[in-house]
């Protein structure tokens, strides 16, 4: 869905532009969104498989959950929403643990330039796997994985094919607040 998103500059802090998502991926210009990444309180974390029809890393394992901020949305009321869209769970504001907001920029191909920046929350899931329910258009399918498997795949090049690849900076921004929450 091609929607209105508001321009950042190369720092992060708004521009007053407002353009089509479509446009800002093609002009490579920055723009918020969120990343939500569900844990289990014994140490497993939901990763989404993309739809084959996404247009970056298709049928490739990803962030529990993830989106674009509409322009004029707060990050916070954006995950919530995005959680409930892709995996129809409804959550409260204060579940949620932003744990930062990471500067990504990457080339695609010569019209898709995706430089955004992510802002970035964890969450705990509390209620059975069973009990979600996947957004066809977007997720093909939602899986638990021990969080040593998911950290070993992201360094072994035989299996990062199967993945979106994340920048080690992000990766241990991420994993050092799950890790800190699941030994609680």
């Amino acid at each position: 869905m091609d929607e209105l998103v508001d321009i950042l500059d190369s720092e992060g802090n708004p521009t007053g532009k407002v353009l089509l998502k479509s446009e800002a991926h093609k002009k490579g210009l920055f723009h918020p969104t969120v990343h939500i990444w569900i844990y289990t309180e014994d140490g497993k974390i939901l990763i989404q498989k993309r739809a084959a029809n996404k247009k970056t890393y298709p049928n490739r394992w990803d962030v529990s959950v993830a989106g674009h901020i509409t322009a004029g949305e707060h990050p916070l009321s954006s995950a919530i929403r995005e959680i409930e869209e892709e995996i129809g769970l409804s959550i409260n504001e204060n579940e949620l643990e932003k744990t930062g907001i990471y500067r990504s920029s990457r080339v695609h191909s010569k019209d898709l330039i995706d430089c955004e920046f992510h802002h970035i929350y964890i969450v705990e899931l509390k209620v059975p796997i069973e009990q979600l329910k996947i957004q066809e258009s977007e997720l093909a399918a939602i899986k638990l994985v021990n969080v040593d498997t998911y950290l070993s795949a992201m360094n072994d090049p035989s299996l990062l094919k199967d993945y979106v690849p994340f920048q080690s900076d992000y990766i241990e921004l991420v994993f050092t607040a799950i890790q800190k929450k699941i030994k609680q």
